[in-house]
């Protein structure tokens, strides 16, 4: 049984494959720490883990026959508990409908790992249509975001052309009112210049029939 199956072997009373396969590793790093730094793991009727130090020693290669020198290391070391070695032997039964019996998935250690490479392939197949989906979804709704503010940008340069026309030809209309109004203006001051003119003459008519009259004189 590897790891996946044991995650699989407890997800019935965990409520859920997540829950089991949290609880596994959460149990597992704490063993893991606690005999690293040193300190003994005792589960009662199950064992104990441990630290053990190995002194530096000569061992000999298997295929040269050679004496090496081995360093000295620090090994982990399990031991089995009296419940553990006596269910194993055989002397005590194990009690029904217990997580150490349940059986493995379907197919032998190899075979388990196969299924669940498989598994784990569909499950990554499925989380990349997922992910393809949300992508898809997301470029639509920001390229309908672009278009959307494109759309008003050229309805307000739209209006703000046509409010310029209005205002151009407005201008216009007012600046042909004010030349009218200049020309009207204009035209009583010719007529009066003209009436003056007519005036002057006959004053010079006058004084030059006054002139001839007294020469004659």
């Amino acid at each position: 049984m590897n790891k996946a199956q044991l995650v699989e072997a407890i997800t019935d009373k965990m409520g859920g494959r997540q829950q089991a396969s949290d609880a596994v590793d959460a149990v597992l790093d704490a063993i893991i720490r606690a005999v690293v730094s040193g300190e003994r793991v005792s589960v009662t009727g199950f064992g104990s883990f441990e630290k053990v130090e190995r002194p530096a020693r000569y061992a000999r290669n298997p295929q040269t026959g050679e004496r090496v020198r081995v360093k000295k290391t620090s090994v982990p070391r399990f031991r089995a508990g009296q419940g553990f070695k006596d269910l194993v032997s055989g002397s005590k039964r194990l009690p029904k409908n217990d997580t150490a019996v349940k059986k493995a998935p379907k197919g032998s250690l190899s075979g388990g790992t196969k299924t669940t490479a498989k598994a784990a392939a569909k499950k990554a197949t499925k989380k990349s249509a997922a992910k393809k989906a949300t992508a898809k979804k997301t470029t639509a709704k920001k390229t309908a975001a672009k278009k959307a503010p494109a759309k008003r940008t050229t309805a307000k340069k739209a209006s703000a052309k046509k409010t310029t026309a209005k205002k151009s030809s407005a201008k216009k209309a007012s600046a042909k009112k004010t030349a009218a109004k200049k020309s009207a203006k204009k035209a009583p001051a010719k007529k009066a210049t003209a009436k003056k003119a007519p005036a002057r003459k006959a004053a010079g008519r006058r004084t030059t029939a006054k002139k001839t009259t007294a020469r004659k004189r």
